[in-house]
């Protein structure tokens, strides 16, 4: 097991709020947030998910976990005609590209406004922990979304580092979570399908668990 670093949010705040994207990129923050002595409320919205299916697996998921770790679980619940609304002219574009940045924006703009009104000083996001996004990608958008409220600051904390990435495959196999095999939208499902047929492989199976 990797050693966890002790944390201290931003103004020494004890008290923040984490927006998960999902158990497997959550699990290795929840796990360093709780030892370091953090009080933290984790917010799931993630309206870029599809189908709603895969959506309710992700969720579910999550907070399966942290209702075993006894963190409160805040269901922001499902937006994905609004998700489509903002990307519809998107489509094509590739990973990491425009589509991305808005999805993050919209993912952190409600992830703010939750944290502004109930009283969170600090927030951050697990989203930057998969070394599949753009740190700096993700960073910027929640660095936009808090400047919307004075009282207000991100978190933008390198969760990869001191061991963080090894010690997220560690915990998914040992939670044995959902493992996804996509990022989360249509688009996505949709180019790691193209990809697989290309290669003669299965198109991905929702709901399978490999561990």
């Amino acid at each position: 097991m990797s050693e966890h670093p002790i944390l201290s949010p931003p103004n020494g705040e004890r008290r923040i709020l984490l927006h998960s994207c999902c158990a497997p990129c959550s699990g290795e923050i929840m796990e360093t947030l709780t030892i370091s002595g953090i009080d933290y409320t984790i917010l799931f919205y993630n309206p870029n998910i599809h189908p709603y299916e895969e959506y309710e697996i992700r969720k579910k998921e999550n907070k399966r976990f942290a209702e075993k770790q006894g963190i409160p679980f805040i269901d922001a619940d499902y937006d994905n005609d609004k998700w489509l609304s903002r990307t519809k002219s998107m489509a094509n574009e590739p990973e990491r590209g425009h589509r991305c940045t808005i999805c993050f924006d919209m993912r952190f703009e409600r992830t703010a406004l939750y944290a502004h009104e109930n009283g969170f000083k600090v927030f951050t996001s697990s989203m930057g922990i998969s070394r599949w996004k753009d740190m700096e990608q993700v960073n910027k958008s929640g660095n936009r979304a808090a400047e919307r409220y004075p009282d207000l600051i991100y978190w933008a904390y390198n969760w990869r580092k001191k061991g963080g990435s090894q010690r997220m495959v560690e915990m998914a196999k040992q939670e044995g979570f959902y493992q996804q095999e996509y990022c989360g939208c249509a688009h996505s499902l949709r180019d790691v399908n193209r990809r697989r047929i290309a290669q003669g492989r299965e198109q991905v199976k929702m709901g399978v668990k490999y561990y």
